[in-house]
């Protein structure tokens, strides 16, 4: 089958066939939207908007910075304003016994007997479900007592009901492009709806500050606790720090410690010195006990000596006195021998000096040593001094960092905690009611416009998606084109839907040659008579896929409108499984073709019925065992042979094609094969499968006929016009 492109026709046409489903579910669609929305409790929604932003300000500053959308920051909020403790500040400020009359009006309505039956028996299931419920309890209990008090479900109280009302009814959502957040509530009373949004606002503002004050007072408490045990180890590593100087006798540690290095140090360069002072002595006292007194002058030290260098120099001078006198004087003379004892006098003097000299040499050797040892003692007692202070000072250290840290842990824990004492009352939420809940003067639903409009776009949308799904699912011969496109097999006509209770169709052809079904079956003999370029098929097989399509009406139909036009027709009933013919033309069927084949009868026109001049039938006879045999025999084939001697056309009909193989072995025997189908009833599958099995015995067909083609409701329109009848016929 050949695929062809569908144009906007085709839409059309189902739309046009299938208008009857696509108004009925418009209609019923409407109905129903507009029975909904006008016996609806009106809705009234009451609003309030909201502003909500995370607190980033500092702790003890008003600095505001820019915080960019979060929207799971909002969404948390959200789900605080809808939490259940939002919804009990709500309740318990909107008095629950209050409001819960306006939610929850009583209704006085009279019981009738069937009410009445089913609440009954809805009691005595929920008693059985309730013993069921204790006698599974019981089963569950190991050890437990047979009289032990159960715990029976306790029903919901009025401030529980509400409870579950408000919240399921609370609505949070952002407004675009801002920062602000709509709270809206339902109810069929403005008022109320008014109210709770508005104490949802309140009451969400409320538990913000509550949370924020129970968090504050957590911290601080803990807060208090630390620094109590904080202060407990402050002073305890004071007092360990007191004990330690006082035991080592360290109050003024701090001093010694600076003085000790100093002192340390001095000490140190003294040493050097006096060992520096004793070996310069060392080395002098040792060139002078290996000399002998006429070299002590030798020694750069004694020379240096003050008191032997003025005796030199008055020595010095004597012996120039004395050197000046003896060119004056003699040896004798007395002022040369005062001058020589002078000089005398002086060497012995200057003798003296050098062992003066000597001895205080020796004298510095042995200071000099002794001040060295005493030094090296006191360097390393203060040597000592530092080590053992150096401990101490270590020891020291590391109790007074103890005592340091302990005491800035405290001052910040103080400091935190008044700092927290004063900003408790800073929320890390800020929120801002901008713009409170007004009583509603309309209410937000039913909107009964936008309904109805709905309920007719839904309406016509869903009855043209139902009318194509319908289509979509019908695979049953419809139009001609269909047989034609999906087939590739003429179709000579369509007979349209016959609607006449008081007569059959073939009366109404045989009775009123001028009727429209008429009119359908002489286009069909048309058709066949122009079927053939050579001449026209003498004898046609008239079957059909499946029963009931009306192939032996349409046989005798065709029958009597060939009839009309003077030609000699016979109408052979070869269907001998369900005879028909002989009920159409109100016959006998004593006798026919089965008596014929079966030998009973021996000439034909013992079996045929003259109808009319020019029509006649040979009716199927008694049904027989087996008309298969009797249509191969010989007899059929000679019999025909002998017929179309006679008749100008023969028209057997034939039981269908899905049932059993007559068609199939009479089709040998014809010029052509009319098939008859049921238009909306028979299947793409059947006609598909018939038409199979008469191309593989190469069966000639003529073509197909459409019965009961209702045009209108096959979405065609055949404009048929005035028909002009003729008297020929």
């Amino acid at each position: 089958m050949n695929e062809r492109e569908i144009h906007l026709r085709d839409y059309l046409r189902i739309v046009n066939k299938r208008k009857a489903t696509i108004l009925t579910f418009f209609i019923l669609t409407l109905l129903v939207v507009i029975i909904a929305t006008f016996t609806a409790t009106p809705m009234y929604q009451a609003s309030t908007k909201v502003i909500i932003e995370r607190n980033t300000a500092g702790a003890l500053t008003n600095s505001y910075t820019y915080t960019p959308y979060d929207p799971e920051f909002l969404e948390t909020q959200y789900q605080l304003i809808k939490s259940a403790a939002v919804v009990e500040k709500v309740v318990k400020k909107l008095d629950a016994e209050k409001m819960y009359d306006l939610f929850f009006p009583e209704k006085e309505v009279s019981k009738s007997y069937i009410a009445s039956a089913k609440e009954w028996i809805s009691e005595q299931i929920s008693a059985l479900k309730l013993m069921a419920g204790i006698e599974d309890f019981f089963s569950s209990q190991d050890g437990l007592e047979k009289n032990s008090p159960l715990e029976m479900r306790v029903p919901p109280t009025k401030a529980r009901l509400l409870e579950d009302v408000i919240k399921s009814g609370i609505a949070a959502e952002p407004v675009a492009n801002s920062r602000v957040v709509q709270l809206s509530f339902m109810s069929d009373n403005p008022a109320v709806a008014t109210r709770v949004v508005n104490s949802v606002a309140q009451a969400y503002i409320d538990e913000l500050l509550d949370m924020q004050m129970e968090v504050s007072g957590y911290s601080i408490g803990w807060m208090k606790k630390k620094s109590e045990i904080q202060r407990e180890k402050l002073e305890e590593s004071e007092r360990d720090l007191y004990d330690y100087k006082k035991k080592h006798d360290i109050v003024t540690i701090e001093d010694r410690i600076t003085v000790l290095p100093e002192r340390l140090s001095d000490l140190s360069k003294n040493l050097t010195q006096a060992e520096t002072r004793r070996k310069e002595l060392s080395a002098v006292y040792e060139q002078i006990k290996n000399i002998k007194k006429e070299q002590l002058e030798t020694i750069p030290v004694i020379v240096e000596n003050t008191s032997v260098d003025a005796i030199n120099k008055s020595i010095l001078t004597a012996e120039q006195k004395i050197s000046e006198l003896s060119k004056k004087y003699g040896s004798k003379h007395p002022r040369m021998i005062t001058a020589k004892n002078d000089l005398k006098g002086l060497k012995s003097k200057k003798y003296k000096e050098l062992e003066k000299a000597v001895q205080t040499i020796k004298n510095e050797y042995q200071l000099a040593r002794s001040n060295e040892r005493d030094l090296k003692e006191l360097v390393d007692q203060t040597k000592f001094q530092a080590a053992r202070l150096g401990e101490k000072s270590i020891q020291l250290d590391i109790l007074k960092r103890k005592v340091e840290t302990n005491r800035f842990l405290y001052d910040a824990l103080i400091k935190k905690m008044k700092e927290k004492g004063i900003t408790e009352q800073n929320q890390s939420v800020n929120v801002w009611v901008i713009e409170k809940a007004q009583i509603p003067d309309f209410p937000a639903t039913p909107r009964k416009k936008r309904n109805i409009l709905l309920g007719i776009i839904l309406g016509l949308f869903g009855g043209v998606g139902i009318a194509f799904f319908l289509e979509y699912l019908d695979n049953t011969v419809k139009t001609p084109e269909d047989v034609e496109e999906k087939f590739n097999i003429p179709v000579i006509s369509t007979i349209d839907l016959f609607k006449d209770k008081n007569e059959t169709i073939v009366e109404n052809v045989l009775n009123d040659p001028s009727s429209l079904t008429a009119e359908n079956f002489k286009g069909l003999r048309t058709s066949i008579l122009l079927s053939s370029a050579d001449k026209p098929p003498k004898i046609l097989l008239i079957t059909s896929m499946t029963p009931g399509e009306g192939k032996s009406s349409v046989c005798a139909c065709l029958g009597g409108t060939i009839a009309q036009t003077g030609k000699k027709v016979l109408i052979v009933g070869g269907d001998m499984r369900r005879p028909t013919q002989y009920k159409n033309f109100k016959v006998e069927n004593t006798v026919g073709l089965s008596s014929f084949l079966a030998g009973i009868s021996q000439e034909i026109e013992e079996i045929v019925t003259h109808l009319d001049k020019n029509l006649h039938l040979i009716p199927s006879g008694p049904i027989p065992p087996n008309p298969s045999e009797l249509l191969s025999s010989t007899r059929f084939k000679a019999m025909l042979e002998q017929l179309t001697k006679t008749y100008d056309m023969i028209l057997i009909d034939t039981p269908p094609l899905a049932s059993v193989t007559d068609p199939l072995i009479i089709s040998r025997h014809v010029d052509g094969v009319v098939i008859v189908t049921w238009a909306g009833k028979t299947t793409h599958e059947m006609l598909g499968k018939g038409l199979k099995q008469l191309e593989d015995i190469s069966a000639p067909i003529t073509g197909l006929v459409l019965n009961r083609f209702s045009a209108r409701k096959s979405g065609y329109y055949y404009n048929y016009g005035d028909y002009y009848y003729s008297s020929d016929v």
